[in-house]
């Protein structure tokens, strides 16, 4: 019986999957620069050329890009497709901010699970890292600053949930994120308790996260947003309520 031989894999193909490898789990961000030729040669222990040459079949397949003089990057618009031009329209719409907030209960809920589950102690230190800095912003006042270490927050928790999905699809619309996230705290922080509670929800998903419990962690999701939601159609119904009100009222005086 003949038996085919084993090839040795070429380096520059090792190199283009090892790349590859990073640029989906995220260890590669989209847009970000790489090290230059030399220092990521001397990294990945290979020779320079080796390196070029895969360097060029991942621009060929649009994964990286060269500027001239200024370095290699990884392409700035993998998520684009994924993003525009509809995401711009639900950005737009305020009944979107709803199911958004549906779609968050689904991919944030599994990401906590698995973040609880999965979390590494550099994914649960950049997580507290966060939690700190919304209560920074807290303490000075500054509205718009919690609302961006909020979606960082998230955005930590989806990224140690270590699903190379969960993380592409929540960076591509990181945008539309942020915006409902800034809808939600800009109404119900109106009122003191509301926004009390939905800190003492973000306290004890954090605690379920570094504490490893799963279950307890997408729980915690859960709750945080389904109280959100609630409380934000009951804030709209009373301010529709007291338009209805207001309009008899004049109508009568009429």
């Amino acid at each position: 019986m003949a038996y085919a031989k084993i090839k040795k894999p070429k380096l520059a193909d090792v190199i283009e999957d090892r790349i590859e490898a990073m640029i989906l789990e995220g260890t590669l961000a989209v847009g970000e620069k790489l090290p230059p030729e030399r220092s990521l040669a001397e990294q990945f222990d290979v020779s320079r050329p080796s390196l070029r040459e895969a360097i060029q079949r991942l621009e060929s397949k649009g994964l990286l890009m060269r500027r001239q003089g200024g370095g290699t990057y990884v392409q700035a618009h993998l998520h684009k497709k994924l993003a525009d031009p509809l995401f711009e329209l639900l950005n737009s719409n305020p009944r979107s901010q709803y199911d958004l907030l549906e779609f968050r209960y689904a991919i944030e809920g599994v990401s906590a699970y698995f973040s609880a589950l999965r979390g590494n102690v550099d994914d649960l230190s950049k997580i507290k890292t966060c939690f700190d800095a919304i209560e920074s912003a807290q303490k000075n006042n500054d509205l718009e600053l919690e609302i961006q270490q909020i979606t960082l927050f998230h955005m930590a928790v989806i990224e140690a949930s270590h699903n190379v999905v969960f993380l592409h699809l929540a960076r591509s619309i990181k945008p539309l994120l942020e915006k409902n996230i800034a809808d939600n705290i800009k109404q119900l922080y109106r009122v003191p308790e509301v926004a009390n509670k939905i800190h003492q929800h973000r306290v004890q998903l954090l605690e379920a996260i570094l504490s490893k419990l799963p279950l307890v962690a997408q729980n915690a999701s859960a709750q945080h947003l389904i109280y959100i939601e609630e409380t934000r159609s009951l804030m709209l119904d009373e301010k529709s309520i007291f338009k209805c009100e207001l309009g008899s009222l004049h109508l009568d005086k009429k």
